[in-house]
């Protein structure tokens, strides 16, 4: 099996690479969210950038909805092996392929957008490294507002948390709910509305980004600022196909990459606020952690946080050691 497919990568490759030589080049993004989300609509500027800077000779497709059939989990592996050139990927899925990606997900690492930035400044090679490894090019990352909870019932404490079926996005979440009693829950965005509505779960982990695309106000009450963390989507592209394209058509992707990747930033701090209003116009309560609260969490972040860094060796270390606090 392992070996047809490598034959059907190489036809693949084969095809794409005579597309090249004719000069038109086409390229399917797989984009794990929905149309209208934040990091979908900016996987399509960016898409549009690429095609203006290469004078209409690199168009890239963007494919909302996972509707590729690559989700999760296996989109390092799907780009690497070619199913699918190029994809929008939540760094803190795929860290358990790649331990540097789980960094922008560590729970209270950073507090603002300022801090956050600099850390993805400071990590950017190391992603960079780990994307080659992977044989892809990464091109760009961008963070979804701060994570907070959003819940039916008001968080307060400890206690509040005991037992509450929440859905998590990644491996750090899950156990950040889990050292504050809670019950984490691992599903596919698509699956959380109707979760919530038949009390498979009751809270989800998210932004206010998120809670308003899912229309959250017509199954939760509450959102708590608990400044979780700001994690990264990534747009990489195999490698292989990235050499197949000349170097004027490279440095039209960069140029898009660079420029989508800033606006994407702003754009991300800017939603955080107009997201909380629709949140507060349609009757949610919008609430910051009591003290208690943050002292369990800081205490729950310090032993992931802890936990992660066990495994990181060299230059991963060393910029995670710049943050600890």
């Amino acid at each position: 099996m392992k070996h047809v497919k490598n034959i059907l990568s190489f036809m693949l490759m084969l095809m794409f690479s005579l597309t090249v030589f004719a000069g038109n080049v086409k390229l399917d993004l797989n984009a794990i969210y929905g149309a209208t989300s934040f990091h979908t609509q900016g996987a399509m500027e960016f898409a549009k950038l690429v095609e203006k800077y290469s004078n209409g000779s690199v168009k890239i497709i963007v494919h909302p909805g996972g509707s590729l059939g690559f989700k999760g989990p296996e989109l390092l592996k799907a780009v690497k092996d070619a199913q699918v050139p190029m994809s929008d990927i939540l760094m803190g899925v795929v860290a358990g392929s790649e331990h540097v990606f789980g960094i922008s997900s560590l729970p209270r690492l950073v507090s603002n957008f300022k801090e956050a930035r600099a850390l993805y400044e400071d990590c950017k090679p190391l992603y960079e490294k780990a994307a080659l490894k992977w044989n892809q090019k990464f091109l760009y990352a961008a963070p979804w507002p701060p994570s907070g909870l959003v819940t039916k019932k008001e968080i307060k404490s400890v206690a509040d948390l005991k037992g509450l079926k929440t859905r998590t996005y990644d491996k750090n979440g899950a156990k950040f709910l889990r050292e504050l009693g809670g019950s984490p829950v691992s599903m596919p965005w698509g699956e959380v509305y109707s979760s919530l509505r038949t009390g498979v779960i009751d809270s989800v982990l998210t932004s206010t980004e998120s809670a308003k695309n899912g229309k959250f106000w017509e199954v939760l009450k509450y959102f708590t600022n608990i400044y979780y963390a700001f994690p990264l989507n990534m747009v990489t592209i195999n490698l292989d196909y990235w050499k197949s394209l000349s170097k004027d058509q490279q440095k039209a992707i960069l140029k898009a990459a660079k420029e989508i990747e800033e606006k994407q930033w702003k754009n991300s701090e800017e939603r955080y606020f107009s997201a909380a209003e629709i949140l507060k116009k349609h009757g949610m309560v919008i609430n910051d952690p009591t003290p208690e609260l943050v002292k369990a969490m800081d205490k729950a972040a310090k032993k992931i946080i802890e936990e992660f860094m066990k495994k990181a060796k060299g230059k991963e270390r060393k910029v995670l050691e710049k943050y600890v606090k």
